[in-house]
């Protein structure tokens, strides 16, 4: 009696500090559904898990192109809107001074494209309507007053149409005085001011710089 009786099947069990530490050895396993990512398999970082970018968003976006529909409306209604820039009106005895105006014009770093009735007007057109369609096909008029102008009948019709096709548009006429007085300056011209064409450059600078300050309002 002085034994203690065990209990059938005892002997088998590991003593509880040896179960403990098997127990902790164990890792539960855990049901792995298909959806799951396996444990073993190294996850993507946060940078890998971005897509790759493809070129075209590396590099930076192409501007879209212009509509051609809207820039060749305005330059229409632009400088390129007429054959010429300038039309210098002249008496007949005054024509080597309106070409060497139209040369300086025309040579300039600006390219001014210049309308001389002896150069450029139609062969066998009627004179009024040359002189007409040169001045509506023109941006600005330049008026060489001198003399001969004033005694021109032609110079005159001229004058007086460039001031009723354009009335209201500022800087388009453009009057050079050159050997004449202020008192002789015409009087349908009295309220715009004109170019003294007595400097060493005949006034050739002003009426370019005037020229080239209208045609910057129509762009």
């Amino acid at each position: 009696r002085g034994h203690l009786l065990r209990k059938p099947g005892l002997s088998s069990v590991c003593p509880p500090a040896d179960w403990f530490r098997q127990a902790l050895s164990k890792k539960p396993k855990v049901p792995v559904s298909p959806e799951s990512t396996p444990s073993d398999v190294s996850q993507p970082s946060s940078q890998d898990s971005n897509p790759p970018q493809c070129l075209s968003s590396v590099v930076s976006p192409t501007p879209p192109p212009t509509n051609t529909g809207t820039s060749s409306s305005s330059s229409s209604s632009g400088r390129w809107s007429k054959d010429y820039d300038v039309c210098v009106c002249h008496s007949e005895q005054d024509l080597v001074a309106a070409q060497e105006l139209v040369s300086y014009l025309e040579d300039s770093p600006a390219g001014l494209r210049c309308f001389l009735q002896l150069r450029d007007a139609t062969p066998g057109g009627a004179i009024v309507s040359e002189l007409c369609q040169a001045l509506s096909n023109s941006h600005c008029c330049v008026l060489l007053i001198t003399p001969g102008f004033l005694q021109d009948p032609w110079c005159k019709y001229q004058m007086l149409q460039a001031l009723t096709q354009s009335p209201g548009a500022e800087g388009c006429t453009i009057p050079l005085l050159s050997g004449l007085t202020r008192a002789a300056y015409p009087a349908e011209l009295r309220f715009m001011y004109f170019v003294d064409g007595q400097g060493p450059d005949h006034g050739f600078r002003q009426v370019k710089q005037a020229v080239m300050r209208y045609l910057q309002t129509l762009s």
